[in-house]
């Protein structure tokens, strides 16, 4: 099956992340054995276009929140524990006081 944003093909996370954001994400994160002057370039880069593109701050922390929500488990080892209401319910079941 083909994903397409736009008009453009998403076949890797990183294209989709891209596609939703608008930029490259090496343009955020970076590139590993970068220089300086690389390092320095690529910043003044991103304060350009968050100085050019007002929503992107929001679209950027909407698109983390998605894949955040969406692969916490995975990448967390989240377990969910029992909320404190079903504790008591249960201690209280169980003849124990809460």
């Amino acid at each position: 099956m083909r994903t397409f944003i736009g008009g453009h093909q998403a076949v890797s996370d990183n294209d989709f992340v891209e596609l939703a954001l608008g930029t490259p994400v090496e343009l955020w994160l970076g590139v590993q054995g970068e220089s300086e002057a690389e390092r320095a370039a690529r910043l003044d880069a991103a304060r350009d276009i968050l100085a050019d593109i007002p929503g992107l701050p929001d679209r950027a922390s909407r698109v983390a929140a998605e894949a955040i929500e969406a692969f916490a488990p995975e990448m967390f080892g989240v377990v969910p524990l029992m909320g404190a209401n079903a504790r008591r319910r249960q201690s209280a079941r169980n003849g124990v006081a809460a």
